[in-house]
């Protein structure tokens, strides 16, 4: 009977022998709170045997805290591409599932935060003297660190929604070559939101993965993310960026080209939103078979009298020539810098384009035109950047590999 008892107490998945007082719960510090809540789900009756064994000492997952239980339906993991224009929200297991235009409206004194995303974008240009819409980063890099956390946090919230009491795991993208200090405080910020851990993954590493391209392994493989402030140019090989090079130019800076051109021959003003409707709806980087044309309204310069004029996508590439040469020079320049090896392999793969500027018509036409090498746009290029941090935070061992910081809250 003894040895029968002694076995059965030995046997983790077994019936206890003992009372109830003196079951074999395991040591209270080596165990997860998602551990005892399994304890607790099996039931009393269940013996986890000698004290000095872990429960579950087999399976890691459940010391990770990724309880099939749990980390379905409580636990969550987003990727943020925290962006100049607009910022995604990548969810595990989900697919992109937020979308908001980076701008926060506030009040001048007191700097009460009036709206935060669409509805704050919607105020641009349109507020009275004491409310002004601001964008918390400029040209990728946090301009606003209060506005820029606040921003977090309303993103956590909208896709955490009730979820308060189990905080999720956040992976924030950050442009190539970002500064220690300016990494801190993207992780701060990401803490402060009421992230549970806090991961960077730079922009064109994140882009290649959201893009599809495998960058573990010792193969080169080139990307160009055009975002709203800055373009970031990179070749990846092994999980890390091998040159690269990154521009304070983007898509604001297009639409600031375009705005000055038009006031510059048509004597007209128009501000930044009008600027940017007018360069999707006709701009173009190539020439087009069928040029387009749009009306576009605006405060004549010399009057102040309302004026509309024509545009057409000629006019948007002349006005382009300014921004578009600049990008052009740096790919230039990070293939000059490319060991042999990489430069074979990418003219295999083809360069892959990324961001709101890929949607820019004919500009892999353009490119593929000056580098001589062949161009492609990524399937989803807007949403690239977003869907490689949840990848990432997705994989362990690609988190591993591509994660340049991490913290967690205490």
């Amino acid at each position: 009977m003894k040895s029968a008892s002694t076995k059965a107490g030995s046997d983790r998945s077994g019936v206890c022998w003992r009372p109830w007082a003196t079951r074999c719960w395991p040591w209270p510090g080596s165990v997860s709170a998602l551990s005892v809540w399994e304890i607790y789900r099996r039931g009393p009756g269940v013996c986890y045997g000698p004290r000095r064994l872990t429960p579950f000492a087999g399976r890691p997952e459940w010391r990770r805290g990724r309880s099939t239980l749990l980390g379905k339906y409580f636990l969550k993991d987003f990727g943020i591409d925290l962006g100049t224009a607009n910022c995604l929200v990548y969810e595990r297991g989900k697919g992109i599932v937020l979308r908001e235009p980076s701008v926060v409206a506030v009040r001048r004194l007191t700097r009460e935060i009036l709206a935060i995303g669409e509805e704050a974008r919607q105020m641009i240009g349109r507020t009275p003297a004491d409310i002004v819409a601001v964008r918390p980063l400029r040209h990728g890099v946090i301009a606003d660190f209060d506005l820029t956390r606040e921003m977090l946090r309303h993103l956590i919230r909208r896709v955490c929604k009730r979820r308060v009491f189990f905080r999720p795991r956040v992976m924030v993208s950050v442009p190539a070559g970002t500064p220690e200090v300016e990494r801190r405080a993207v992780i701060e910020a990401s803490l402060n939101a009421g992230a549970r851990e806090a991961y960077l993954i730079e922009e064109p590493v994140a882009a290649a993965i959201g893009a599809g391209l495998a960058v573990h392994e010792p193969s080169g493989n080139m990307i160009i993310d055009i975002g709203g402030g800055t373009t970031a140019i990179a070749v990846i090989s092994l999980g890390g960026v091998v040159t690269g090079q990154s521009l304070r130019i983007g898509g604001d800076a297009m639409d600031e080209a375009i705005a000055r051109f038009i006031r510059r021959t048509s004597n007209l003003m128009i501000g930044e939103r009008t600027a940017e409707e007018l360069k999707v709806a006709v701009g173009s980087a190539f020439p087009l078979a069928e040029e387009m044309r749009m009306e576009v309204r605006g405060r004549d310069y010399v009057s102040g009298l309302p004026k509309t004029v024509l545009i057409g996508s000629e006019e948007i590439r002349e006005a382009l020539q300014e921004p578009l040469p600049s990008i052009i020079n740096a790919v230039r320049s990070v293939i000059e810098r490319t060991p042999p090896e990489l430069v074979a392999d990418i003219m295999h793969k083809e360069i892959v384009l990324t961001g709101g500027g890929a949607l820019l018509r004919g500009i892999d036409d353009r490119l593929r035109q000056e580098i001589g090498m062949p161009v492609r746009v990524a399937e989803d290029p807007l949403s690239s950047v977003a869907v490689g941090t949840g990848r990432a935070l997705e994989r362990i061992d690609l988190l591993a590999r591509v994660a340049v910081g991490a913290k967690r809250s205490h």
